[in-house]
């Protein structure tokens, strides 16, 4: 099945010429990369955390197959939904999905279901692959949607991951889709997008989930970001860097109201 893209035009450029010329601005081709596990990205406009996104995607060599976990901001679907054939569409073309990676991680995890319902209207993991695309054209990926689970579950599913990765012949990266703070000044922002970076970067998932929830911070993709941390922990990982961080009244001049932006690389 294909799934057509549903935010070009509104998230990013909707025609080729003009998001090439977007993402050649976004992503610096000579910048030094290192290896990794995992990153954490962004997946508001590119006008407001593209810059963020191009920095994180531009730190880090891509591999064949890439493991897309995002938030689902509508409701529908699964809780853990699986889009495990076809391919994705957007304006640079169509990126197969890696099956036998999906079916392998929906294997290793009983919590997770193919599910294509979850996707269709979702954007945050759709505003991800045109960056992939544009730095590793023969990529495949494995978009997973994730919502309402329990800690408990979260980290199941991230275990589950590990064990489907390890079992591939060569390791996808796992990209975890997250906006920061939403709607807060951006001094207050940024006060609670450093507590909950600091679990990030401590590699800390369940101290995450908790001072996400405990401090009340808005982070729309913890749930994703939980996941992958524990999957990145379970395949070896010993450091995280902080790429980029930014909010969008950097772009706007406005610091009232913000949403905020971050980039991580896990290794």
């Amino acid at each position: 099945m294909l799934r057509s893209a549903v935010v070009a035009g509104q998230f990013y450029p909707g025609t080729r010429e003009n998001l090439l010329e977007t993402l050649g601005s976004l992503i610096v081709a000579d910048a030094p990369q290192g290896p990794a596990i995992a990153v954490m990205s962004p997946h508001a406009g590119y006008i407001y955390s593209g810059g963020v996104a191009g920095k994180t995607f531009a730190s880090v060599t891509i591999p064949d197959q890439v493991i897309i976990l995002g938030p689902n901001h509508h409701g529908r679907g699964h809780v853990a939904a699986v889009y495990a054939s076809g391919a994705w569409e957007t304006p640079l073309g169509q990126t197969s999905v890696a099956s036998g990676l999906a079916r392998r991680i929906l294997g290793e995890c009983s919590m997770a279901a193919e599910d294509n319902v979850a996707h269709r209207f979702e954007h945050s993991l759709e505003v991800q692959l045109p960056f992939l695309q544009f730095c590793a054209p023969q990529v495949s990926i494995v978009p997973v949607c994730i919502s309402r689970m329990s800690l408990a579950l979260l980290l199941q599913l991230g275990d589950g991951l590990a064990r489907a990765i390890r079992a591939s012949d060569s390791a996808p990266l796992i990209v975890a889709s997250t906006d920061m703070t939403h709607y807060e000044s951006g001094k207050t922002a940024r006060k609670k997008d450093f507590q909950a970076l600091e679990k990030v970067l401590a590699l800390d998932p369940e101290g995450l989930y908790e001072v996400v929830q405990g401090e009340s911070i808005s982070m729309c993709g913890v749930l994703p970001t939980v996941v992958m941390l524990r999957a990145a922990l379970a395949l070896g990982a010993r450091e995280a860097e902080l790429i980029a961080y930014s909010n969008s009244g950097d772009v706007t001049g406005d610091q009232s109201e913000v949403v905020g932006y971050a980039g991580v690389r896990i290794s």
